[in-house]
């Protein structure tokens, strides 16, 4: 006889922590392949480092108010929030991948690559901020 489902532990890879530590891991290698490029760009004087952050700012905004959109439940019986998988955010990153890609690439546009990898990192740093505090105010406020 099996549990009910709402009476069985969600699986690990479903669990906040391995969540945000996933989109960490995922974050941090956006950021290293985009970085050494934006590096790359400003020794050239292609582009400068107060466009990046003038660009990455109204973004990291962006991002925070993505984070709402998150599917998030409460497991109170086990002291666990899952995170469920957000399709919108998962294909705007993948279209701004290869709008960049195509900009860099195919079209040669440097600048235009360079705006699009700070829109990225901007939506991916508040989306990941954002989604660690959504996780960090319902474990204080619903486990305590």
């Amino acid at each position: 006889m099996t549990m009910p489902k709402e009476l069985q532990k969600p699986p690990m890879f479903k669990q906040s922590k391995a969540k945000i530590w996933m989109r960490t891991g995922i974050f941090i290698i956006f950021a290293s392949i985009f970085g050494w490029s934006l590096y790359h760009d400003v020794l050239s004087k292609i582009f400068y480092w107060s466009w990046a952050l003038g660009i990455s700012l109204p973004f990291l905004g962006v991002g925070l108010w993505m984070s709402r959109l998150v599917p998030m439940q409460v497991h109170s019986v086990f002291k666990v929030i899952t995170i469920s998988f957000d399709r919108v955010y998962f294909g705007l990153i993948l279209i701004l991948v290869i709008l960049k890609d195509m900009a860099g690439d195919f079209l040669k546009i440097s600048i235009m690559a360079d705006v699009i990898m700070c829109i990225i990192l901007g939506l991916m740093i508040g989306r990941l901020s954002g989604v660690y505090l959504r996780v960090y105010y319902l474990k204080k406020t619903q486990f305590s």
